[in-house]
């Protein structure tokens, strides 16, 4: 697929199954993310791959998490967020290792790795393969972040979906088509 005509066709896939990448497609998608700018060559973004299994306890230690910050959780959400990983067959938790910088402020390196997980989007889509970028409250709970093993310094910046989708949308992607005159105006 063409660069341009990738870029141009890409959208979110909220349904997906199997299969998911394999390890050499995996590669080249986190590949394609590693060469998103960045400010200083920190290399902020990091990634937990959840497949399997662990997508099940994935979602138990988001319920956990969520119960033990949210005084007013319903069952509704807490199954909600047991089930959220199983989605699609592969997950991946994109986050930043925040670092001091004299330099690089927190919010350039969030944007670095939120650069970081579109080019990992635009790579999947160009593999033929659908994903979607989701947080919620849940990928801001310092206590999931603690159960994930993650640093102080490490902030969730998504949770990607990533897999084969169930249909292809046709509809979604007319209206995803905006004339890009709507959103850019000229100044000075």
């Amino acid at each position: 697929m063409a660069a341009l005509e990738t870029l141009f066709t890409r959208y979110s896939h909220p349904k997906l199954t199997d299969p998911a990448p394999g390890a050499n497609e995996l590669r080249d998608l986190f590949r394609a993310a590693m060469r998103a700018p960045d400010h200083a060559l920190l290399r902020p973004w990091r990634f937990l791959t959840v497949r399997g299994e662990a997508r099940a306890r994935l979602g138990l230690l988001m319920e956990a998490a969520a119960r033990e910050e949210e005084a007013d959780l319903t069952d509704a959400r807490a199954q909600k967020l047991r089930n959220a990983p199983l989605r699609a067959p592969l997950l991946v938790v994109a986050y930043a290792r925040v670092q001091e910088h004299p330099k690089v402020p927190e919010v350039e390196q969030l944007l670095a790795t939120g650069a970081a997980v579109e080019n990992f989007l635009v790579a999947a889509h160009a593999l033929g393969y659908g994903a979607m970028w989701r947080t919620g409250a849940i990928a801001y709970n310092r206590t999931l972040h603690r159960l994930l093993g993650l640093e102080p310094c490490d902030r969730i910046v998504a949770f990607v979906y990533v897999g084969t989708p169930v249909n292809d949308m046709a509809a979604q992607k007319a209206t995803l088509d905006a004339a890009p005159e709507q959103h850019v105006r000229e100044w000075g």
